[in-house]
């Protein structure tokens, strides 16, 4: 009876079965965040075109700054997780480890600069209720949005910076091997995340200016 591969784990008999499994249960995981995230940019952008002035002041009033400098952050920690993943498909151990700790770190330094940008929001009187510094009524309507989409967003991103860092321990201690589908599926919800930023980034940051 030939030895079980080290990355195989129960119920799967094969390795390949093993993959087959773990990527349609990823793939159905993120057909349903998908959803999510289209049916709140549905409602946002019907409540564009029925506001379009109090948006696009609100638009403006974002820091376009913050928000392009984690746009090339999270655009960077994908191509270092897209490495990772191939490298640990070809075995190169080293340069899956090294890739997966600068995409984690990456990670983190999205989310300190998400905090600035949200300290900067709060002093600038951008949070909806008594005390919103925008006269356009719409323009609450915007920060609504524009707290719970990027406040989903950031704890999406720091459940992926957990299954990284722990990826990458697990991988460093040599409890997993690289061949385990858990590089495939890490990969593909951190795409996931960036994915979702890629639309946000221009909803809500480059609305209004040009010009």
């Amino acid at each position: 009876m030939s030895q079980a591969h080290p990355a195989l784990r129960e119920p799967w008999r094969s390795l390949h079965r093993q993959r087959q499994g773990a990527s349609f249960g990823i793939w159905v995981f993120l057909a349903s965040e998908v959803m999510f995230f289209a049916g709140a940019l549905m409602v946002f952008g019907m409540l564009r075109l029925q506001h379009p002035a109090g948006f696009l002041a609100a638009a403006r009033a974002t820091d376009i700054w913050f928000g392009s400098v984690n746009t090339a952050v999270l655009l960077t920690s994908s191509l270092t997780m897209a490495v990772a993943s191939q490298a640990a498909e070809a075995g190169l151990r080293r340069l899956a480890l090294r890739c997966l700790g600068i995409t984690a770190l990456l990670g983190l330094a999205f989310l300190v600069v998400k905090g600035f940008e949200y300290r900067a929001d709060i002093l600038g009187g951008l949070v909806p209720g008594p005390t919103f510094r925008l006269e356009e009524p719409a323009a609450q309507l915007f920060f609504g949005f524009y707290w719970a989409l990027t406040g989903v967003h950031a704890v999406h991103l720091t459940i992926g910076i957990v299954a990284v860092a722990g990826l990458a321990w697990r991988g460093w201690r040599g409890t997993l091997p690289l061949a385990s589908p858990a590089f495939e599926v890490t990969a593909l919800y951190w795409h996931l995340v960036d994915l979702v930023w890629v639309f946000l980034y221009p909803l809500l940051y480059l609305p209004g200016r040009s010009g």
